[in-house]
């Protein structure tokens, strides 16, 4: 099956995008080698002095540091509402900061700092080293981000808390980013220079192109993985008619991209595809949810963020009261809580969708409930203060007169508890966990490292990373070697692509008796490149959406046609959509989804229902069938009644009747009948070669054979009683001597005929299709071979039986007692008419029948002949003894 109804653009990156990216990329690039190559350059300069310069940078958003001897960097979307950029690059823009407070990324920014501190604890990971950290806020656009990243690399950072004079040592590896757009953004910048990247939620699969990326890790699956699980799900539920909704990113874009890849040839068709912008319109979301409304699919697939993308479209989904949709849902918002509100559960009740593996990290949990604005902690990180407002949603504010009016004033004793908020929410670490991977992965390259024995080492004539100096690149050829198992007990690596093994579970949202989701895992998908996927879903777990229950819903455009039609695609619709037609005759319906019905084989036939090829029936004429059996007690009945007649015969025939009927003579026609009788019996049965050759000749010969004697008599009884002038003795040219030569000239013509129609172009058994109710029939027969033969055949014996018919008429007018000239006329008029009438009934009988009316003529015309002949005769020998008397039969 062909994808149908997409928008080519829903795949690819707009030109626009790719190069905005490209140009941002290549002003970082030199950006960041005029920072490393020159010394006490800085963001801006000033007019402080001559030669003098500062740092007059302001950052947009936040940072938190810490010191030690290698410092990891990390990227996080704390925020994710940036300003308004300067447009006139004339001066500093005041009170530029980014809103919108995010609790679960500063979760993924507290998870790192919980792995940094649990690996410098651990003393046999990295003994006698701490590692430090400088985590950034992104604001989510791919300028922030790269302005974070390109000042963590070049140790450049404008304000640090934490930090004196505001610098900060340079950044070996960074963490991040959780977005695919400002990873590729920074990875590709970042890459000529082999700095590092490990990202814990960029899960586009261009990132695995180590050719424009070659530094870049990431401990999330690619979402080629997502993806194909994503098709198998479809096709193992039988969701063949979907909707698609994408993100107007990196991340949707590519995603759906890949998804449709992985649904080509697989019988699912698109119904609509649709395109989410970044900063949505009304219009825009209510023209997409109408399409989603308007839509006979079912089934909808959202490869989207988290936020904007997703929040606007659901709010527009439940205000339009949308409940008989099933949603499949990506990995950036199956578990996210805020989607999975109590006012949005009756229309996504029932989601099923891909996230990452779940992790329950010992310690996490009371490692975030720790911090409290009245300690220490809050003049190191920036963000608690925005954290704790929005948990409790209070103000810190230390004069109660700016105290925002809609809140109040904080008392400090609010308490952050573990599951109570989404911050403090460790029952669904996937990308937190991704995060603590991510740290764990520098950590164990960093101890390689410390493992590398001088002489034995991959750098420079066998030279030894300094791990006081690290180099970028030496990170790099580490990381790629990596193979350890995470203190949860998960074996991690990454492959060639910088990729790591996809491990997925499979969510369902179920709904609380409070009204709220729950996110169940009912099954799971694990795929790895270079070997075998594994797909498991628990179906008993399952709770459907779109108000179907318990029943998996039907998502079809057409529905499945029934057994015996084939599937007529609906012109300018996709493949999915079609009309069912029924197969033809001698075709079934194809069980393996074609548009096309199968011819069944040779000598095969559909039956009633079109649904399976049974054998066709071999119709010939056998000594089974009722028309068989008839045929056969009239043949035998034929034969016996002309024995008996010559019994009768030969038993009396020293009678003057016997004796005046020439009984030689009598005696060769009565044989020539029964062969004649018997010769039908030839024609039953399957026809084979040898059959198909005697019966023929067989029956060519014997009527040849016995029209011959009955035209010897008939010429005899015409010369004996038409020679009536004195003198003449014209019997003496009809002895008995000279009759048999006749008879046997007369014969060995057609003998004759059959040995060269025999020779040049026998009969010959042969199959013919035919019909017969219903359904067709392969009808056994016996081809003439030659039709000229087979002509001359019928045409000698024609010939005789008219010269025999001549002659008989002319001796009509005998004397009274001897009616022989009239029995013969009368049994040639039955054989004439007989055969005549043949000849349309033998050309118009279908199958078996045309044997059968070459039966019945050959026995009609042995009946005639035998009846007419000699049934009077047999009466007066057997019935009226005192007529078989030679003055009876001489008198007048």
């Amino acid at each position: 099956m062909m994808i149908s109804s997409i928008d080519q653009s829903d795949g690819t990156l707009p030109v626009f995008g790719l190069v905005s990216l490209q140009v941002m990329s290549l002003w970082g690039w030199l950006w960041l080698l005029y920072c490393l190559h020159v010394p006490g350059s800085v963001w801006g300069l000033d007019g402080g002095g001559e030669g003098a310069c500062r740092l007059t940078a302001k950052p947009v958003s936040g940072s938190v540091y810490r010191a030690g001897d290698v410092v990891i960097g990390g990227l996080f979307p704390i925020h994710v509402e940036a300003p308004l950029p300067e447009q006139e690059f004339r001066s500093i823009k005041e009170d530029s900061t980014c809103t919108i407070f995010k609790q679960r990324a500063y979760r993924w920014l507290q998870t790192m700092i919980f792995a940094v501190e649990e690996i410098n604890r651990d003393q046999a990971l990295l003994p006698n080293l701490t590692l430090g950290f400088l985590a950034a806020d992104t604001c989510r656009t791919e300028g922030i981000t790269l302005g974070a990243a390109l000042a963590m690399v070049s140790g450049k950072e404008a304000s640090v808390v934490g930090t004196e004079c505001g610098t900060t040592p340079e950044v070996p590896v960074i963490i991040g980013d959780a977005h695919s757009s400002a990873s590729m953004v920074v990875a590709q910048t970042l890459g000529p220079f082999d700095l590092p990247m490990v990202s814990y939620f960029a899960t586009c699969a261009c990132l695995s192109d180590t050719w424009r990326y070659p530094s870049f890790f990431r401990t999330v699956p690619s979402d080629a993985f997502q993806a194909r699980g994503m098709a198998k799900l479809l096709r193992q539920l039988g969701w063949v008619w979907v909707g698609l909704l994408s993100g107007d990113g990196d991340y949707g874009k590519f995603g759906v991209q890949l998804l449709l890849q992985e649904l080509q040839g697989s019988g699912v068709c698109v119904a609509y595809s649709e395109v989410i912008p970044k900063v949505p319109s009304k219009r825009q979301i209510r023209h997409i949810v109408d399409t989603i409304k308007g839509s006979t699919a079912r089934v909808v697939v959202a490869f989207v963020g988290f936020l904007g993308h997703s929040g606007a479209l659901m709010e527009e989904v439940v205000r339009q009261n949308i409940t008989d949709k099933q949603w499949i849902a990506s990995d950036a918002w199956v578990t996210y809580s805020t989607i999975a509100s109590p006012k949005n559960m009756p229309s996504l009740a029932g989601t099923i969708g891909f996230a990452l593996k779940k992790a329950d990290i010992p310690g996490l949990g009371t490692f975030l409930t720790r911090l409290h604005p009245d300690g220490d902690y809050q003049k190191f990180d920036p963000f608690l203060t925005e954290l704790w407002e929005e948990m409790f949603g209070c103000s810190l504010g230390v004069d109660p007169s700016v105290t925002l009016p809609s809140r109040r004033q904080c008392t400090g004793s609010e308490v952050i508890r573990e599951g109570e908020s989404q911050y403090a929410d460790v029952s669904q670490l996937r990308a937190s966990y991704n995060v603590y991977k991510a740290v764990y992965a520098i950590a164990y390259a960093i101890q390689d490292m410390m493992a590398c024995r001088p002489g034995d080492g991959v750098f420079n004539g066998g030279q030894c990373p300094d791990i006081r100096k690290l180099q970028p690149s030496q990170i790099v050829h580490y990381l790629r070697g990596v193979n350890f198992s995470t203190p949860v007990g998960e074996s991690f690596h990454f492959d060639m692509n910088g990729d790591p093994p996809a491990s997925y579970d499979i969510i369902n949202w179920h709904v609380t008796p409070e009204g709220t989701a729950e996110f169940v895992q009912v099954g799971h998908f694990l795929s790895s490149e270079g070997s075998d996927d594994q797909f498991h879903i628990d179906m008993d777990k399952v709770v459907w959406g779109g108000g179907s229950g318990d029943e998996v819903p039907v998502s079809v455009c057409s529905a499945d046609c029934p057994p015996g039609t084939r599937h007529a695609v609906q012109k300018g619709r996709p493949v999915c959509c079609f009309d069912c037609l029924s197969c033809a005759e001698g075709e079934i319906s194809n069980t393996t989804g074609s548009d096309d019905c199968i011819r069944c084989p040779e000598r095969f036939w559909s039956n009633p229902d079109l649904t399976a090829c049974i054998p066709q029936l071999v119709d010939f004429l056998s000594y089974s069938d009722t028309m068989g059996v008839i045929l056969s007690v009239i043949s035998v009945s034929g034969a016996t009644l002309t024995a008996g007649a010559l019994a009768t015969f030969l038993y009396h025939r020293h009678t003057a009747l016997v004796k005046a009927n020439n009984s030689e003579l009598s005696f060769l026609l009565l044989l020539s009948l029964k062969i004649c009788f018997l010769c039908a019996l030839v024609f039953i049965g399957q026809p084979n070669p040898w059959t198909c050759m005697l019966r023929h000749t067989l029956f060519g010969i014997s009527f040849v054979f016995c029209i011959s004697c009955l035209l010897s008599r008939t010429v005899v009884v015409l010369v004996a009683f038409r020679a009536t002038l004195p003198g003449e003795n014209l019997m003496r040219y009809f002895s008995p001597t000279q009759q048999r030569m006749g008879i046997s000239l007369c014969t060995l013509i057609q003998v004759l005929i059959c040995v060269l129609w025999l020779a040049l172009a026998p009969p010959r058994p042969a199959e013919r299709r035919g019909r017969e109710g219903r359904g067709p029939r392969v009808i056994l027969e016996c081809e003439v071979g030659s039709v000229v033969g087979f002509s001359l055949v019928l045409g000698y014996i024609g010939l005789l039986a008219s010269l025999c018919l001549l002659l008989a008429f002319l001796a009509r007018k005998l004397p009274d007692n001897f009616n022989e000239a009239k029995f013969i006329t009368f049994s040639m008029l039955i054989f004439c008419a007989v055969w005549i009438s043949f000849i349309p009934a033998y050309v118009s009988s279908p199958g078996k029948y045309t044997v059968a009316v070459e039966i019945f003529a050959i026995l009609a015309s042995s009946f005639g002949l035998l009846f007419c002949l000699f049934a009077p005769k047999c009466y007066i020998i057997l019935l009226r003894p005192e007529r078989n008397t030679k003055k009876h039969i001489m008198s007048k």
